[in-house]
């Protein structure tokens, strides 16, 4: 049994794939026997410290200020960084975790960095591609952030990324030495098959094929890049209607976008959908295409493995080092729009290819639970605090520690 205080960078009720990771990480190390609190930033800085029992759990936040550089925000930040730090002692002090492990670095790993120093508690840092994906550039605008993450990773016991591409954009911009990193995929709950076969499509498609796409709507999704491929396709061969869910702010862009197209009428926004819809929609699609721009991993194609559907994947990040085109998924190019649209009107042509691909994916999805994917954290949190544990490493994707190639 090992005490674990889990670090992310946010937590639910908040929504999003680093909130609904770590819940399942947490539960599933529970599972195996390890006691775990979460500890995660305030969504305001300004607002009191909390705690609450979610899941089983203790879950404290507490603001977690970046540290600023401009004077007028210093002595603020300072006074409450400091009174953060003493609160999260006291929850060493209370907890007593043999290991803190950073989900997705961001103040919070600042915070956790400088607690491992004080207390002497080894750190693991866990990178979801935040380096690459943050919606602002934080790593790009923020200097203390850069720095922070430079010498978290120095001084961490452990530090583990979502794909060998994420670890590569460690090692070449922020300092993160050759092979020092592991790749730990990311996992999928494999209890929950709620929906498969079951409900109502979404936005009121009862009866009409459709493309799924999700995720938050920002540039880097490339749901204007699946749009273009989708009004370049043989209006004849056309023969599904496509469905972007998500929010974010490119939607009235998207919109826009698809009008200019001429495509509206087949196009649809429902805007965000709860983990219960995107079960749902997720089983209800003929295809799941995630056409990011970039991607460091892509929890969405495991969640629409699990759903029995077939997968078209990006190239650009992560997807190739888990998904092997044309048997599991088809991997695209989203800038070469007539490939793309090639691609979704084979698909759409062919419905024998398309179930051999869906179970294809739904065979391997396993590979990725995450009962899986905690005992791998497991072996590496005894290496860090030093503690016996028997058994070898269990089989799953991508267990390797990252040699330093390149790669949601």
């Amino acid at each position: 049994m090992t005490r674990i205080a889990l670090l992310p960078s946010s937590y639910t009720p908040s929504l999003g794939g680093v909130e609904e990771l770590t819940r399942h990480l947490a539960l599933s190390l529970v599972d195996a026997g390890d006691q775990v609190e979460v500890w995660t930033s305030l969504s305001d800085d300004a607002a009191p410290e909390t705690a609450e029992i979610r899941d089983g759990l203790v879950v404290r936040r507490l603001p977690m200020p970046l540290p600023a550089t401009n004077w007028p925000a210093v002595r603020r930040t300072a006074i409450t960084g400091t009174r953060t730090l003493r609160s999260l002692r006291r929850a060493v002090a209370a907890f007593r975790p043999e290991v803190l492990h950073v989900q997705c670095f961001g103040p919070n790993g600042a915070y956790a960095t400088a607690l491992s120093r004080l207390s002497g508690l080894p750190l693991v840092i866990t990178l979801q591609g935040e380096t690459l994906m943050d919606d602002a550039d934080i790593f790009e605008t923020s200097r203390v952030l850069r720095s922070g993450l430079r010498f978290g990773m120095r001084g961490a016991s452990v530090v583990t990324a979502c794909s060998t591409f994420t670890l590569a954009d460690a090692e070449q911009r922020f300092g993160l030495v050759p092979g020092r990193g592991t790749v730990i995929p990311n996992g999928v709950a494999l209890d929950d098959e709620r929906g498969l076969g079951a409900g109502t499509a979404p936005v009121g498609l009862l009866g009409r094929p459709y493309i799924l796409a999700l995720g938050r709507v920002v540039e880097k999704k490339g749901f204007d890049l699946l749009l273009e491929a989708f009004a370049a396709m043989d209006p004849g061969r056309r023969s599904a209607d496509l469905v972007v869910a998500g929010a974010g702010p490119a939607l009235e862009s998207l919109r826009a976008c698809a009008a200019a197209l001429g495509v509206a009428g087949q196009v649809h926004f429902p805007g965000r959908l709860s983990r219960d819809e995107v079960t749902v929609a997720m089983a209800g699609a003929t295809l799941f295409v995630m056409p990011s721009r970039l991607e460091p991993f892509g929890i969405v194609v495991l969640e629409a493995w699990k759903a029995g559907t077939a997968v078209v994947a990006t190239v650009h990040g992560g997807p190739p080092e888990f998904v092997h085109s044309g048997r599991d998924g088809v991997l695209v190019d989203p800038f070469d729009t007539a490939a793309f649209a090639a691609a979704l009107e084979l698909l759409l042509d062919d419905p024998a290819r398309r179930r051999a691909i869906a179970l294809a994916g739904h065979q391997r999805v396993r590979e990725f639970g995450w009962p899986t994917i905690a005992e791998r954290y497991r072996q590496l949190y005894a290496g860090a605090t030093g503690s016996e544990r028997g058994g070898s490493e269990p089989s799953g994707g991508l267990q390797h520690s990252h040699q330093g190639e390149p790669v949601s």
